[in-house]
């Protein structure tokens, strides 16, 4: 094929490189394309792309054949060469250097032979070509415009080979198809850095809600941070999966983003929760914890006392056994009030008798010694939230569906409202709020709602609580599976793929990682109970 042949031909190829390139999403895998396609359509021996940054040419790619050059973009090794100022001290334009002389000028500038050219300062050049033995010939530098006609990079090919193999000059037709190409490429490039740009806000915007969120409440900062982490973990996991249940899973880089972006989302709802809720760290915390009020009553009953005692209307004897009395219910009042164990019926009963006393407040008259709101948040069988607090706490996702379901997203993040929104649903439809079943979910709803769930038994910047070890966790989390309340394929897929593993090394305290017995593990089969064991002994 003679040379016009060829270069019609790549003209054809034009359009469909264009196309190509205006669907890369990868920025340094565009970057490494434009260079490649240039080189390809100039037949140059090597080539530097560089990207335009403030008052600098950065390096972003460079190739060469002959050396062996392969770096920047995607697949090259990093570039340590320091950016190239385009001005000097004075601030006059270095034109004397041809990358920089097409980027402040928006010229093409082609060189058939450096060591002839007049005008150029090529030193740098010639003292490569000494300490490689290579020989820079011929140079074709191009500037890269965006739609504004804004000079946003320099696409830099050297020495041109012909078909003998021999280095030329840039021809006249290569030249205006690489400024063709670059042309194309600019724009690809532009678009795919306003994409990035918006991204970015986007992410921003998406970091404000949850800075507003941990501003309410530091416990729920962490949160926010871990699993979309975890969620990742877990969905990488699935993905790396080829046999069982889940072997059809796949994600792409867009999938994967779209998860990312549910997993930063997924609580924020929370943003409309009283802080008071979301922080209770004991039972009897609203704006503060009422404890306090409750034990100067106490020290009112035991004053009481000591008056009696004074007056002769208590013997020592009685008055002793009282003071112990009351000293014994604080205790009891002020364990309850933590929220850390199991309220059983006697320590219900224990409550509703303190509560039972009478004492006179400041007013003078006699009233019950605990009020019911205080009864009610002192028998609390589990926790620190009463039945209406939790209905409040479980409302934010109600308000998170609400919210995100508002938002215009585009096609490629049509599904955040439903991976984000569906954390607290069960396998066997007794989640909330929606009651969906395992079949009505999508795996990555599924994934988010054991990584919500495993973030929480294992934290500890929680005010209400310690953070659990993890065969604790793992214990909790296997009998939600016999309970149906999380997915058992995706379970057994964290244990088997050392997901939880994966985690613990990265935000887990190391005594919370203990030894676990795989045996003692609800809904872990004997056959991976083995297999775990036998991985934890090796």
């Amino acid at each position: 094929m003679t040379r016009e042949a060829d270069i019609l031909s790549r003209l054809e190829t034009l359009n469909a490189i264009g196309v190509a390139l205006s669907h890369e999403r990868d920025l340094p895998t565009l970057l490494e394309r434009i260079l490649e396609t240039a080189r390809e359509f100039a037949h140059a021996d090597g080539g530097t792309l560089y990207r335009v940054s403030g008052d600098t040419l950065v390096f972003e790619v460079l190739r060469n054949g002959t050396l062996g050059y392969f770096m920047g973009g995607r697949h090259g090794a990093p570039i340590d060469f320091p950016p190239i100022a385009m001005h000097d001290a004075t601030g006059a334009g270095r034109h004397d250097m041809v990358a920089v002389h097409a980027a402040l000028t928006g010229t093409t500038v082609n060189v058939p032979d450096a060591y002839a050219a007049e005008g150029y300062d090529f030193s740098g050049t010639r003292a490569f070509d000494a300490r490689t033995g290579y020989r820079s010939k011929s140079f074709l530098t191009v500037p890269m415009k965006d739609h504004d006609g804004k000079v946003i990079g320099v696409l830099q090919l050297i020495n041109s080979r012909n078909a003998t193999g021999e280095v030329d000059a840039f021809s006249q037709a290569e030249q205006q198809l690489v400024e063709s190409l670059a042309s194309q490429a600019a724009i690809a490039l532009n678009n795919r850095i306003l994409v990035d740009q918006l991204e970015t806000l986007f992410e921003a915007l998406i970091n404000l809600v949850n800075t507003a969120i941990d501003e309410k409440s530091p416990y729920t900062g962490g949160h926010c941070e871990r699993v979309p982490v975890l969620t990742n973990l877990l969905a990488e996991a699935v993905a790396r999966t080829k046999a069982g249940p889940l072997a059809d899973f796949d994600m792409s880089e867009a999938d994967r983003y779209e998860l990312k972006i549910a997993g930063l989302l997924h609580d924020c709802g929370k943003i409309t929760t009283p802080v008071h809720v979301v922080d209770k760290a004991t039972k009897l915390q609203t704006l503060f914890d009422r404890i306090a009020l409750i034990d100067t009553r106490f020290e009112v009953l035991k004053r009481d006392a000591q008056i009696a005692h004074l007056n002769g209307e208590l013997d020592t004897a009685t008055y002793t056994e009282r003071l112990a009395q009351l000293d014994a219910d604080r205790e009891i009042v002020r364990a309850a009030n933590t929220g850390g164990e199991f309220m059983d019926d006697a320590r219900v009963a224990a409550i509703q008798r303190i509560a039972a006393h009478r004492w006179r407040g400041p007013d003078g008259a006699e009233q019950p010694f605990l009020s019911e709101d205080e009864v009610e948040n002192l028998t609390i069988r589990r926790g620190t939230l009463t039945a209406a607090e939790r209905g409040i706490i479980n409302h934010h996702i109600v308000m998170t569906i609400r919210l995100l379901e508002a938002l215009p997203w585009p096609a490629h993040l049509r599904n955040v409202p439903e991976y984000a929104g569906g954390h607290h649903e069960r396998m066997d439809g007794k989640g909330y709020p929606r009651g969906l079943t395992r079949e009505q979910m999508s795996v990555q709803a599924r994934v988010m709602g054991i990584a919500d769930i495993f973030e929480a038994l294992t934290a500890s910047d929680r005010p209400y609580k310690p953070g659990k070890t993890l065969s604790e966790s793992l214990a909790i989390l296997g009998r939600m599976k016999l309970d149906h309340h999380v997915d058992p394929d995706l379970f057994e897929v964290f244990l088997r793929e050392r997901v939880y593993l994966d985690y613990a090394r990265r935000f887990l305290a190391p005594e919370q990682v203990d030894a676990i017995d795989w045996t003692r593990i609800p809904g872990v089969s004997p056959e991976l109970a083995a297999e775990l064991s036998a991985d934890a002994r090796g």
